[in-house]
C-alpha cells in the first residue's frame, strides 16, 4: 500500500475508535445505510414503523473488537451510536424526533457461519466494509462475550464509558433472550443478565438510576446493577446516555404475566400472589421515597396532570377513530381528579416505576416477588419517566395488567381478575399503610390514562390485542 493511503487507513482507523462522528465514521455508515434501511424497520425495537427512513447519522461509531483483514476469519465488532431520521410529516414517536437515536452493535465478517444465519443483516457493497458481511452481533455468543469482557474488565473504549459495583466472573456462556421487546437482553451464565437499551437519550435513565437508588437503601425487591456502561453526550449537553446494564439473574423465577395465564388456564385462583405482589410493590414504593426527593402536589399541580391526562386522549383519539364514541365519558375522569380539592388537598408525589405490570414482576421460587425494568413508558420523553408522580399509577398500571389477562382469554374472568385487584390493593395498604383505593377519583383517573396508552399501542403494534383495551375503555367511559 502506497504510504499517502497508507497514512489515510490508519487515521480512518483511529477516528473509528475514537467514537468521533467524523468523515470515517460517515463512511462506516454510508456503507451500511442500504442495509440498515431494510433491516432497522423490522425489529421490534425499532419506533418509528409506519413511517418513512429518510436519513441515517452517525452519532459515534466505536470498534469494540476491530475486523480482521480482508481474507481473514475472525469476526469484528462494532458499536454504532446511531440517529434515525424520519422526516414524513406524522406525529413523532418521541420528544427527540425528527430523529431518535439508536444503539447498534454490529458483526463484521467475510463470511457468515451457518448457525449465524438468522442474524444476518446483510452483504456491503461499498465504502470500508465493501465485501463484509454485516449482522447482529447479539446473536454470535463469541462477540457477546466480547461485550462482556469489556464491562468487567475496562474502564473506557473511546466514547463509551464502563463502570461497575463489583467483580464479574471471566467465560459466562451468554445467550440472547427470545422474548425482545424495546430493548435487547442477554443471559451470561444464568448468573447475569444484561440489557442493551436500543433507543437511547440524554439524561440519568432510571433502569440505572432507580435500581441503584434502591441497592444503597437496602431494597431486596429489586436486583441491584453490578455493571454498566454509558456514552457522553455528542451534543454537548453534559448528560450521559446509559447504554446498558447488567444485573443478577434471577435464576429459576416465573415472570407474573405467565403466572396469570397459567392460573387462568388451570382454573386457579391468583388472589394470594396478586396480594404478596401488592406488598412487594408498597416496599419499593416506601424505599423510592427514603432514596429520593419526594415533592407535593397541590390542587393546581393535580389539575395539571389531569389537563396532560386529556391532551393524550386527544392524541389517541385523533389516531384510533374507535376511540372517539368513549371520549366524553373518560374525558369525565380526568375532570373529576381536576376538580378535587382545587385549594386545599396536597398529595405526595415520588419516582416510581412507571410501566407496572405484570410481565415487570419476577416470582422466586420461595415464592418472593422481585420488580424489574425502571425504564418507564418508553414512548414517554425520559423527562417525564424522571417526574415524581403519586404511587398510585403504579397501581393503576397493576390493576390494568389483572384486567388484560383475564381479558386474554375466554372466556373471560371478570371474577378472577376483580378478586385479584382487590387483593392487591389490600396487600399495597397492609404494607403502606394507605389503600390506593382511598380516592377513588385518582385511581380511575390513571386506570383511564393508562387504558388510553394501551390502545394507542396495540392499535400501532398489536391490532390482533386492540379488544382487550377497549373492554376497559368501555367500562371506564360509562362510571360516574
Amino acid at each position: 500500500m502506497p504510504k499517502a493511503a497508507s497514512a489515510r487507513s490508519t487515521g480512518r482507523q483511529a477516528a473509528v475508535r475514537a467514537g468521533a462522528p467524523s468523515a470515517a465514521a460517515e463512511a462506516v455508515v454510508d456503507s451500511l445505510a442500504p442495509l440498515l434501511r431494510e433491516w432497522l424497520p423490522r425489529q421490534r425495537w425499532f419506533a418509528g414503523k409506519g413511517r418513512t427512513l429518510t436519513g441515517l447519522v452517525p452519532v459515534a461509531v466505536t470498534e469494540l473488537l476491530p475486523p480482521v483483514p480482508s481474507g481473514g476469519e475472525g469476526p469484528g465488532l462494532l458499536h454504532l451510536l446511531l440517529r434515525v431520521e424520519q422526516h414524513d410529516g406524522q406525529p413523532p414517536v418521541s420528544a427527540t424526533a425528527p430523529g431518535d437515536c439508536y444503539q447498534l452493535l454490529l458483526g463484521v465478517r467475510t463470511s457468515l457461519p451457518p448457525h449465524l444465519a438468522p442474524s444476518l443483516i446483510g452483504d456491503a457493497t461499498e465504502g470500508p466494509l465493501a465485501g463484509r458481511t454485516v449482522y447482529d452481533a447479539l446473536h454470535d455468543p463469541y462477540l457477546a462475550g466480547v461485550v462482556m469482557d469489556r464491562l468487567r474488565s475496562v474502564d473506557a473504549v473511546g466514547p463509551l464509558r464502563f463502570g461497575r459495583a463489583g467483580p464479574i466472573p471471566a467465560g459466562l456462556a451468554p445467550r440472547l433472550l427470545g422474548a425482545e421487546q424495546s430493548n435487547s437482553s442477554l443471559v451470561y451464565g444464568d448468573a447475569y443478565i444484561l440489557k442493551i437499551l436500543r433507543r437511547v437519550v440524554p439524561g440519568p435513565h432510571p433502569d440505572l438510576e432507580l435500581p441503584l437508588a434502591l441497592a444503597a437503601e437496602g431494597c431486596a425487591r429489586v436486583p441491584a446493577p453490578v455493571a454498566w456502561f454509558e456514552a457522553a453526550d455528542p451534543a454537548g449537553s453534559g448528560e450521559s446516555l446509559t447504554l446498558g446494564v447488567v444485573q443478577p439473574y434471577l435464576r429459576g423465577s416465573t415472570d407474573g404475566w405467565q403466572l396469570a395465564l397459567a392460573a387462568l388456564d388451570g382454573g386457579h385462583a391468583f388472589a394470594a400472589e396478586a396480594g404478596e405482589l401488592g406488598r412487594a410493590t408498597a416496599e419499593v414504593h416506601l424505599a423510592l421515597a427514603s432514596a429520593l426527593p419526594t415533592v407535593t402536589l397541590d390542587g393546581g399541580r393535580t389539575a395539571q396532570l389531569a389537563e396532560a391526562m386529556s391532551r393524550r386522549l386527544d392524541t389517541a383519539a385523533q389516531a384510533v377513530p374507535a376511540l372517539r364514541p368513549y371520549a366524553p365519558g373518560l374525558r369525565a375522569a380526568f375532570e373529576a381528579l381536576g376538580g378535587l380539592d382545587a385549594a386545599e388537598r396536597v398529595r405526595p408525589a415520588q419516582r416510581v416505576h412507571g410501566d407496572l405490570h405484570l410481565g415487570q414482576t419476577l416470582r422466586s421460587p420461595d415464592g418472593s416477588w422481585s420488580v424489574i425494568d425502571f425504564e418507564g413508558e418508553p414512548a414517554r420523553p425520559l423527562a417525564e419517566r424522571r417526574r415524581p408522580q403519586p404511587p398510585v399509577r403504579d397501581v393503576a398500571g397493576m390493576l390494568r395488567s389483572f384486567d388484560y389477562a383475564a381479558r386474554s382469554r375466554e372466556p373471560w374472568r371478570a371474577d378472577w381478575s376483580a378478586r385479584c385487584r382487590d387483593a392487591y390493593c389490600e396487600g399495597y395498604a397492609r404494607a403502606a399503610g394507605t389503600d390506593p383505593r382511598s380516592e377513588p377519583e385518582l385511581l380511575r383517573a390513571y386506570e383511564t390514562d393508562k387504558a388510553v396508552y394501551e390502545v394507542l399501542y396495540e392499535a400501532r403494534h398489536r391490532p390482533d390485542w386492540l379488544p382487550v383495551p377497549m373492554a376497559a375503555i368501555e367500562r371506564l367511559a360509562a362510571q360516574r
